[in-house]
């Protein structure tokens, strides 16, 4: 199983004897290990003065590396404006239109192409580093971009195209939201992942956008070639510029890169590299890294194995396959086609009408990831889609005059607007927090593999919706909502009794919430300071090194403590 073989890391790595001055008055200018590894054994939670900030290397990093999800988004949401123009249905489709297996075909070997891609991404993110392989997916995209341009009459060509540009978009689906969750200061980590769905969301938008004024100008092939052609700009723009910025720290310190991890830290959260703050950031790293050292290479099949694994597995698995199985890219993918069928003389202008919908609505849910939990955002958003979704479909069974639509506009005009009502419960919830859930929920002993597994069920899901669609809904027509609202009916207890709250928590902290058997219920109060955890608490103390259970609350940056006195400061010190 070479596509999760795992490169085994560099042994545990020591502090340096030497370090340079520091900026921090009680770190001394120069240390020996036997003083550092003291301090280490003692390290306090960092106080108010080391909060991290949000800084200009952090923006950029968490900006440039979204861009792959600017391409994913581009690439779905031209393919829906493409089979309803005029050269693209007379050079690939039958007599001028498609049957629903060509379709589907078009549509989803996409997803079966980013099925490949993710699941080889987990062994190429350790081996090759995280931002190695952001850079290298990017320019194999592009490739499979050519064969799309280059098809003339040949749908294969261009099928086998949009295949091959998905192994590019499933590596960057695996490998940016871990590479941000890896590297930004836990205060601004779940918006920062969350904007790899904004970007998403863009890329759809402006799509749509292109497409809507190529169709309407050109008569010829550049209706689809050109916005087809623009994609290989954005690809060539994520694979050079991800390249000027740091690897992640956690992978450098893992790779026996300390002080390299040290000095990004600093940089991330703008604060000295010798601070409380970096000292604890790295201690937690080296104390996970010495307990999964001592348990050896971890082969791919124990994230279904090992203590604790196949839950966060298969909630993973679930929470990605959930976010497509409340409908979003039905809408996506078939948006100009539905909407055509209520009456809309220009089915572009409802696109790009919720593309902006989905746009605006992501920018408040990355708003949100900060102020309100996981848990009540994903419960929250499960509930709203239902409801949504029971309209749609009886609305469009019982109302809407399918023969002629026009004969009830008010149907169509409802239609449209549970539609967008639908797209901001999605765009505030359920897009942006998966990608953030998932990316938080691993170990870095697992943390690539177990995402890979995860993100693939996204997209063998997303490849069954987008190839079935079309038969589905020519069986069943407006019926296919209550499917979608079904699903969020059942996501709406998944997450209740299986996910845990991790907003405002570092990974490490994670990572020991999980091991120690925490409810998912009672997860969004749970302290480590709570109750005492020690590897006789594990649900598999036998299994479970006692390094991993190891661990210090953290108090910034949301409660800060009061600061202590200076006795006790000195005390804590000496």
């Amino acid at each position: 199983m070479g596509l999760f073989s795992k490169k085994e890391p560099a042994p545990a790595a020591a502090f340096p004897k030497d370090s340079a001055a520091s900026s921090d008055p009680n770190t001394p200018a120069s240390r020996s290990v036997v003083s550092l590894d003291n301090q280490q054994q003692n390290a306090p939670a960092p106080s108010t003065e080391d909060e991290p900030n949000l800084t200009l290397i952090a923006f950029l990093l968490g900006a440039i590396a979204s861009m792959g999800g600017f391409i994913f988004g581009y690439e779905s949401g031209q393919i829906s404006g493409f089979l309803a123009m005029t050269d693209f249905l007379e050079r690939f489709g039958e007599n001028g239109q498609f049957s629903a297996a060509r379709q589907g075909t078009i549509v989803g070997l996409l997803c079966i192409g980013t099925l490949v891609g993710c699941l080889a991404s987990g062994s190429l993110c350790d081996r090759l580093g995280r931002k190695w392989t952001i850079s290298s997916a990017a320019f194999f995209y592009i490739i499979g971009v050519v064969i799309e341009v280059s098809s003339e009459r040949h749908w294969v060509q261009f099928a086998m195209g949009r295949f091959t540009a998905g192994m590019g978009i499933g590596a960057l689906s695996t490998s940016v939201p871990m590479y941000q969750s890896e590297s930004v200061p836990k205060n601004i980590r779940g918006a920062t992942v969350a904007s790899y769905q904004l970007a998403i969301t863009l890329g759809i938008w402006t799509a749509y956008m292109i497409n809507w004024h190529t169709e309407d100008t050109y008569d010829n092939s550049a209706q689809w070639r050109i916005p087809n052609a623009l994609s290989m700009l954005w690809a060539l723009l994520l694979g050079t510029s991800i390249l000027f910025m740091p690897e992640s720290p956690r992978y450098a310190y893992r790779m026996g890169r300390v002080e390299e991890a040290r000095n990004t830290l600093a940089k991330l959260n703008g604060v000295d590299a010798y601070s409380k703050l970096i000292d604890y950031e790295i201690k937690e790293i080296d104390d996970k890294l010495k307990a999964d050292n001592a348990q050896g290479v971890a082969p791919w099949y124990e994230i279904f194995t090992a203590p604790t694994m196949l839950s966060r597995t298969l909630v993973g698995m679930v929470l990605q396959a959930g976010q497509q199985l409340t409908g979003a890219n039905f809408f996506f993918y078939y948006g100009t086609t539905v909407f055509r069928s209520t009456g809309i003389e220009n089915s572009y202008i409802t696109s790009i009408i919720l593309g902006s919908v989905n746009v605006a609505a992501t920018i408040v849910g990355i708003w949100l990831v900060k102020k309100i939990g996981r848990r009540p955002m994903l419960m929250g958003g499960a509930a709203w889609m239902f409801m949504c979704f029971m309209v749609y479909a009886f609305v469009g069974s019982f109302v809407l005059d399918a023969n002629n639509p026009m004969a009830t506009p008010v149907a169509g005009k409802v239609l449209i607007v549970f539609t967008c009502l639908f797209i901001v419960a999605f765009a505030t919830t359920w897009g942006p927090l998966v990608w953030a859930v998932v990316g938080e929920m691993y170990p870095a002993r697992y943390r690539a593999p177990a995402m890979a597994v995860a993100t693939a069920s996204n997209w063998l899901f997303n490849f069954l919706i987008s190839f079935f669609t079309t038969f589905i809904t020519n069986a069943i027509h407006y019926f296919y909502g209550l499917v979608f609202g079904g699903c969020c009916f059942a996501l709406f207890f998944f997450v209740y009794f299986f996910m845990m709250e991790t907003k405002d928590r570092s990974l490490e902290e994670i990572d020991t919430m999980y091991i120690s058997g925490i409810s998912p219920r009672k997860s969004a109060k749970w302290k480590p300071t709570d109750t005492p955890i020690t590897p006789n608490t594990a649900a598999n103390k036998e299994a479970v090194p006692a390094g991993l259970m190891v661990h210090d609350e953290r108090v910034f940056p949301e409660n800060p403590q009061p600061k202590p006195a200076m006795a006790e400061t000195q005390a804590q010190t000496v």
